[in-house]
């Protein structure tokens, strides 16, 4: 079996990828609550003859199958958590929320693809009698939960040579980006209580002392390096009796940097603005890490492995009808996604022929070069944790029309169409081809653990999630 003969097997197995992605998508389950999904996908897994090992690090939507033995070990990553608010009517260009949760970030296409992929190189190894090893990684809680890197605390990911990945969006690009680390951390301020009008001289505020850590690092924020972002909520405020002096109140931070490094500073300011706030108002502080995500390390070696794949894998082929269906999209669209336009301004001259290409489609049905950008984005994501263990690279494949925003009813609406059908089937052999030459080619794998090793500087992961800390489901996003 040779790289054709593999998409042609992917092309004829294709409805089950397409099938099990609807209906993970008319399932939509948050953070470590993705029962319907895992059972999916591992059922899937296991008809195709993989090893599957369920539950994994302690979550029991976290899952792995593997097939094959010895090296190159390939792994591919899924994901198939939703997100709340999110809902909408399948194809609707105007906004017809259906419930509570959905698939704002195509997640749903990222689990299937992810596993068509690895099926595809299973077929592979399989055929060929080649030696070499295929794990798909099913990740909960990619939205706020760091699934991945409660995985990497237990050592999930040992062993692996390289880590592919891919996230639906609106273009087609294998890029070597990073991105920011972040620790999610809670303030629990304990007081105590009185009535706040007869006797508040015996009242020691926990709200006063959430209020107060909160103006604190607004002062904070000038000193501290422009690429960092610090975001709160209270979610805690004691009660809802003004009349009460609050015992107790709780904040939630989110610390962003561009390396672990930089967010364990980080942290370490806002603590003590805490037990400053706390020391001011006769109360206590506990101080607790909910959760953490590590930078992305890029690899321009893989990238440029995704890359090639991306020309060498043949392109979805779109009838009128979807460039009419992807067309009423755009039209909707009140606030389009800049991806490719800042992509396009930040290269120049390097990208003039991008941004004339793209003018005016409704959906960006080519691929774009890798260039190298090595530029940090200012989200997260919990592949970061993988990253560190290993090299690690991932593309982002059109699923749906130009200009969609992620986390938005309009990505959610187009999660079942045909545009979404064909991108995903596409990141799908991208990915395989690109595994293929992996296990063909061990001086690209050489060349890019150089790489990683380069990157890391003499760093070695660290994750920051306590030993005790457990996943959460939560309601927030990264």
């Amino acid at each position: 079996m040779d790289k054709k003969q593999m998409f042609e097997a992917l092309e004829r197995k294709k409805q089950q990828y397409f099938d099990a992605a609807d209906r993970i998508w008319e399932h939509p389950e948050t953070s470590f609550e993705e029962y319907f999904a895992a059972d999916l996908l591992c059922g899937l897994l296991e008809k195709e003859g993989f090893a599957v090992t369920r539950p994994l690090a302690g979550m029991e939507t976290a899952f792995l199958g593997r097939f094959g033995s010895g090296h190159p070990v390939i792994g591919i990553l899924g994901e198939y958590d939703a997100l709340y608010a999110m809902s909408q009517e399948a194809d609707a260009a105007q906004p017809k929320p259906t419930g509570e949760k959905g698939h704002g970030c195509g997640h749903n296409l990222l689990g299937a693809g992810s596993l068509a992929a690895a099926v595809a190189v299973k077929d592979y190894l399989q055929e060929n009698g080649k030696e070499g090893t295929v794990i798909y990684y099913g990740c909960p809680g990619e939205e706020g939960g760091s699934g991945k890197a409660f995985m990497a605390r237990e050592g999930v990911f040992d062993g692996l040579d390289a880590a592919l990945t891919w996230h639906p969006g609106d273009i087609n690009a294998a890029n070597s980006v990073s991105t920011l680390a972040v620790f999610k951390v809670h303030y629990h301020f304990t007081g105590r209580a009185a009535h706040a009008a007869a006797c508040p001289q015996l009242g020691r505020s926990a709200l006063d002392a959430a209020e107060l850590m909160n103006i604190g690092t607004q002062f904070l924020r000038e000193h501290i390096i422009p690429e960092a972002r610090i975001h709160y909520a209270i979610v805690n405020a004691g009660g809802k009796s003004p009349n009460v002096v609050q015992p107790e109140a709780e904040n939630s931070y989110y610390i962003r940097a561009p390396r672990l490094s930089q967010v364990r500073e980080l942290k370490e300011r806002v603590d003590d603005i805490a037990r400053g706030a706390a020391l001011m108002t006769g109360t206590s502080v506990d101080i607790r890490i909910i959760n953490s995500t590590a930078n992305v390390i890029p690899n321009d070696v893989l990238s440029d492995v995704m890359a090639r794949n991306l020309q060498e894998a043949p392109l979805p082929v779109y009838t009128q009808e979807e460039r009419e269906y992807a067309k009423a999209f755009v039209n909707a669209l009140e606030a389009p996604s800049t991806l490719l336009s800042d992509m396009a301004a930040k290269l120049g001259e390097k990208a003039a022929g991008i941004a004339k290409l793209a003018d005016g489609r409704e959906i960006y049905d080519f691929p774009v070069p890798n260039f190298r950008l090595n530029m940090c984005l200012s989200s997260s994501s919990d592949v970061g944790d993988v990253s560190w263990n290993c090299p690690t690279s991932q593309i982002m494949a059109a699923t749906m029309a130009a200009g969609t925003p992620s986390h938005s009813w309009q990505r959610t609406a187009q999660g079942k169409s045909a545009v979404a059908h064909k991108g995903m089937l596409y990141a799908a052999k991208v990915i395989a081809g690109s595994a293929v030459d992996l296990l063909e080619d061990p001086k690209l794998l050489k060349q890019a653990r150089q790489e990683y090793d380069r990157r890391l500087g003499g760093e070695t992961y660290v994750c920051d999630i306590p030993a005790d800390a457990k996943p959460v489901p939560t309601e927030s996003d990264e």
